[in-house]
């Protein structure tokens, strides 16, 4: 393993969940530690939460004291926006998701539409969720509409301990008998792919992954041949590290462990 060295990346993407926050409670130090990141490449929030829109995303960051535009933020429902645009031009789309969901893909120019007229059915995490929704989606679904999540993560990290992700969302919906054509978010390469071109970089070696989970995070950054830095601040343990094939490239206690190591 070389030494680790900031200098070496043009393009920094950190998750949130887990590395900044968690939950909606600010890691100690995290925030500054973020902005410190900025000192050595261009930054930009890789994350699979599709609650938000970017702008609301960057706008968190902002009450944080982190000044990163909506263009340095790249979420899971904006990845499935901006990957179905590409695919199939605009669609109609049902979801089963939140907010973000709902808004990235119409400020992509897809149309969010009831079940029955829906080509989409779009499915990321909804602390919503209903039988009544699920039923909605099974009408599309059966209609012909093509699945597509936004991402598979099982939980996601809070101060109580974890709680339930957009797997949950993507579970029921296999549950009915329907697998995804695709699920868009990290560990996928179109998650990758999308964050290189917002990035403005094609140089998979310039770009550094940080994040706090293996399965996601890491993963993603191995597959597409990037450095990555796990911070232990979210879902991993040391056990966990010895019991899973996913190696990083780096191992920091936190963010600032990382930093603070320049």
């Amino acid at each position: 393993m070389s030494e680790f060295n900031l200098n070496n990346y043009e393009a920094i993407f950190v998750d949130m969940d887990g590395v900044v926050v968690m939950s909606s409670q600010l890691i100690p130090d995290a925030p500054q530690a973020l902005v410190e990141l900025g000192n050595f490449g261009d930054v930009f929030i890789l994350s699979n939460n599709s609650t938000r829109t970017r702008e609301k995303f960057a706008a968190n960051l902002a009450n944080m004291g982190i000044d990163l535009p909506p263009s340095s933020i790249i979420n899971s429902a904006f990845v499935l926006a901006r990957y179905l645009r590409e695919l199939k031009g605009t669609t109609k789309a049902f979801v089963v998701g939140e907010e973000g969901l709902d808004k990235e893909l119409e400020l992509m120019g897809h149309k969010v539409v009831q079940p029955e007229e829906a080509e989409i059915i779009a499915v990321g995490m909804d602390r919503n969720i209903s039988y009544k929704k699920l039923d909605c989606a099974l009408t599309g679904l059966l209609s012909g509409a093509e699945f597509y999540g936004t991402n598979a993560d099982k939980t996601f990290p809070t101060p109580e301990g974890e709680s339930p992700g957009a797997g949950a969302s993507v579970g029921a919906i296999k549950g009915m008998g329907f697998e995804p054509k695709r699920i868009v978010g990290k560990p996928s390469s179109i998650a990758a792919k999308i964050a290189m071109e917002v990035a403005g970089t094609d140089k998979p070696e310039d770009c550094l992954v940080i994040g706090d989970r293996l399965e996601t995070d890491i993963l993603m950054a191995e597959r597409a041949e990037m450095d990555s830095a796990l911070v232990m601040t979210g879902v991993e343990t040391k056990k966990s590290l010895e019991d899973s094939d996913i190696e990083p490239t780096y191992i920091f206690d936190d963010l600032c462990d990382l930093v603070a190591s320049q």
